[in-house]
């Protein structure tokens, strides 16, 4: 009763936990199609990561050639004690004891004009904020190239490893008749070990294909940064040959389309406009300088004195002078005073300064580096204009060698495809001569090796073929997918 209690129980937790294996399965279990990998490579790779920090590095190099037109603002403070005879500066007059100062000073100033200096720097930055986005999108084009890549090598080596399924059963199949006919005494027993040898060698080749199988799809999943994790699998679409495909555009018609959307183009083009407002900043340098600047400022100083009122002044006498006649002394009055430290919040009302001024700053020589900068501001506008043509030139030149190649590419897997149906109709007439025991094993395995060939040059002309195809959509903004 116990263990038919326990049996019950583990079916009762068992059962449950079968609906619940398609939920904890990962989503890697399901096949990646071409676009899913091209997205999440897109999202992930860290070198698109890097990238994008650099748009952000720019941004923040824009606004701050931007903040760099506002007036500055500065504020200083000081507390200084002075020992010694030293003029003060707010009762100009010798101090010769300790004094205690200090100073408050707000100052502001503006450049309102150098040569639109600032204002070309701000142009610069946006110019080099587009041309690190255009960064951006060329790095993700260079990888989905390359995932794309990888992703056509993947299902080339998957229908490999079927054709070479398909050569090693053919030859068991052949292994296992031909042992009943030596059997049989119908043949020699050289044909049986003939046929092993040949299945020895094709079980070799599928080994050869599974292998470079894996490899192909670790190489993929190490792009996307996902380590061949388990259950990576790729989506295996039908895949046709759309010979028209390739003259629905000339080499011409996609270059010019190319040249007006390729993010390598306009990054160079905005490169060249980048150079030339380098060379306006250069000459800005030879215009004079006018800025306004301002300034308040007040201070206090332990030296200032003043007439303490809380003690009242005594009179005094003092002698001024004797009379001419009896020569008796004349005596003159005064008031003495008592004196006291200025307080602080009156001296810094009554210290209180304010200027207001403009100055202008004009160059005439500072050993030659304005001309200097101007003369290498001039190269480097030259050098963008070259690599912008060159650029270009290289662009026709690949889009013009890939439309080449994938028209060559269609010659090649026409002929292949002829040459497998060809070999095909052999393979089957050397099959029945050798049924037939009018061939030997060694002629009937040589054209079993043929056909193998032939199917795998077909293989490979297919997906070149497929490749250049999506190289020539590439360069005329089509999406890569194999839909």
């Amino acid at each position: 009763m116990k263990a038919r209690k326990r049996y019950f129980l583990n079916k009762m937790l068992v059962f449950p936990m079968l609906f619940l294996i398609p939920v904890l399965l990962p989503a890697q279990n399901q096949a990646w199609s071409l676009e899913r990998c091209i997205l999440h490579a897109r999202e992930n790779n860290l070198t698109v990561k890097k990238q994008f920090l650099n748009v952000q590095l720019a941004k923040t190099d824009n606004q701050q050639n931007k903040y760099g037109l506002l007036p500055s603002l500065n504020a200083s403070a000081s507390h200084v004690y002075n020992w010694g005879q030293t003029i003060d500066m707010y009762t100009n007059q010798f101090a010769t004891e300790r004094v205690q100062s200090n100073n408050f000073y707000l100052s502001t100033s503006v450049v309102l004009f150098n040569g639109f200096q600032k204002l070309n720097g701000i142009r610069q930055s946006q110019i080099d904020l587009q041309m690190s986005q255009l960064d951006v999108e060329r790095t993700i084009n260079d990888i989905s190239l390359n995932v794309t890549t990888f992703y056509l090598q993947v299902l080339f080596y998957k229908e490999l490893v079927k054709v070479g399924e398909n050569q090693l059963d053919i030859s068991r199949q052949q292994a296992e008749r031909t042992a009943k006919l030596v059997n049989a005494g119908t043949l020699a027993q050289g044909e049986l070990l003939n046929m092993e040898a040949q299945v020895a060698s094709d079980e070799l080749t599928l080994i050869e294909s599974r292998n470079n199988y894996d490899i192909s799809l670790l190489t993929l999943s190490q792009l996307l940064d996902l380590n061949n994790e388990p259950g990576f699998v790729i989506e295996t679409p039908e895949l046709g040959i759309l010979a028209d495909k390739i003259n629905a555009s000339g080499p011409s018609d996609i270059y010019a389309f190319a040249v007006k959307n390729q993010p390598e183009i306009l990054s160079s083009e905005l490169r060249v406009r980048s150079s030339e407002k380098s060379l306006d900043i250069a000459k800005g340098a030879f215009s004079p300088t006018l800025s306004l600047n301002g300034s308040i400022g007040t201070g206090y100083s332990g030296a200032s004195r003043q007439i303490n009122p809380d003690i009242p002044s005594s009179v005094y006498m003092y002698p001024t002078g004797i009379t001419q006649i009896s020569q008796d002394t004349v005596l003159g009055y005064g008031l003495k005073n008592e004196y006291r430290t200025k307080p602080f919040w009156d001296q810094i009302t009554d210290n209180e300064n304010k200027s207001l001024g403009f100055y202008l700053s004009i160059p005439i020589f500072n050993g030659m580096r304005t001309r200097t900068n101007i003369s290498r501001s001039k190269i480097s506008l030259e050098n963008a204009r070259l690599d912008l043509q060159i650029a270009k030139n290289n662009l026709n030149k690949v889009i013009q060698q890939s439309h080449f190649d994938a028209l060559a590419s269609l010659k090649r897997y026409q002929a292949a495809q002829k040459k497998v149906s060809a070999q095909q109709e052999s393979f089957h007439y050397a099959e029945q001569k050798y049924n037939v025991g009018l061939m030997t094993s060694v002629e009937y395995n040589q054209n079993k090796k043929d056909l193998a060939k032939a199917a795998s040059d077909l293989l490979q002309a297919k997906y070149d073929f497929l490749f250049k195809t999506k190289i020539l959509d590439f360069y005329q903004g089509k999406p890569l997918t194999l839909k």
